[in-house]
């Protein structure tokens, strides 16, 4: 029954979040077009039962970037305009569209790479592949990011059963007022 009404909250909220925040995704775009020349960014990524989807998200980093996770580029490849869409966690804001479609949840695991075999071999041990990825969840909140795969993994599966709907708030609530720093970037390359 949680699911079925976190599910409906991801739909709701989708839907207002992308009918509201227009405005400011179609100013984020045109100011992207001219900080990268490519301001959508996609990318497959591993989904609910290890199924692959296209994320879609705002570029953060120069279009000639590795498709590598955040914590293997170079703090060098991040734009200007990238580091502040970053800070605010606004280049997550296309992924409602993931959310709507059913792909991904507000709150839940966030979405690996294929390459990314440890992170994928201990959520798999884990059951976390059970659900949707999500945009934000309870490692991102803590500063978890996917450069420790084996925490990453064990904090996801601890989320995925205690998720109720009250948890599910306070991680939202958590994510927008600020906590977390999001995926860190190598400054060493």
């Amino acid at each position: 029954m949680t699911r079925v009404v976190i599910r409906l909250l991801d739909i709701i909220f989708s839907v207002v979040g992308l009918l509201i925040g227009l405005p400011i995704l179609l100013i984020l775009i045109v100011i992207g077009w001219f900080d990268t020349g490519s301001p959508i960014f996609r990318q497959q990524r591993v989904g609910r039962n290890q199924k692959p989807f296209t994320l879609v998200k705002f570029r953060t980093m120069t279009k000639d970037t590795a498709h590598v996770a955040s914590h293997l580029a170079s703090a060098s490849s991040i734009t200007p305009f990238g580091r502040f869409l970053r800070r605010t966690k606004l280049d997550e804001l296309p992924q409602l569209w993931n959310v709507l479609k059913g792909e991904m949840s507000l709150v839940g695991p966030r979405p690996c790479l294929f390459n990314q075999l440890e992170l994928i071999e201990e959520r798999e041990a884990k059951g976390v592949f059970k659900v949707r990825p999500g945009i934000t969840g309870l490692a991102q909140i803590n500063d978890i990011d996917m450069s420790t795969p084996q925490l990453l993994a064990t904090t996801d599966a601890r989320m995925i059963e205690q998720l109720r709907v009250r948890f599910y708030f306070s991680l939202i609530l958590q994510t927008l007022t600020g906590k977390g720093r999001g995926d860190r970037v190598n400054k060493s390359i």
